[in-house]
């Protein structure tokens, strides 16, 4: 990764098995990461492959999402799946949690 960023921000991962992960670096003085995004950091295995972590957004806080320890070269192909469904699911929740809000409002009318 180059000088002066903390990981990469998640901006869009294809629905293809093989398809792309489209990345904006994260600058290291961003304060927090968005809600509902991901950021991957990697960085060489002591022995071989990628140590890859990857950390949700979440409302007050940034959580663990999950970790491939030593990971093959070709290593977005193995993140890619994973990262397809949490985003999918934090897509879905924000539509559920906006259509509850909207909900809400019409009910006090």
């Amino acid at each position: 990764m180059p000088d002066g960023v903390r990981g990469a921000l998640v901006q869009r991962v294809s629905a293809l098995p093989d398809g792309p992960l489209d990345i904006t670096w994260l600058a290291a003085d961003n304060p927090r990461l968005p809600q509902g995004r991901v950021r991957l950091h990697w960085e060489p295995a002591s022995h071989t492959g990628w140590d890859v972590t990857a950390h949700l957004g979440l409302a007050t806080t940034e959580v663990h999402l999950a970790s491939w320890p030593a990971a093959p070269d070709d290593w977005p192909h193995l993140v890619r799946p994973t990262l397809h469904e949490v985003l999918g699911l934090c897509a879905a929740l924000a539509v559920a949690t906006a259509a509850l809000d909207l909900s809400n409002r019409l009910a006090r009318v």
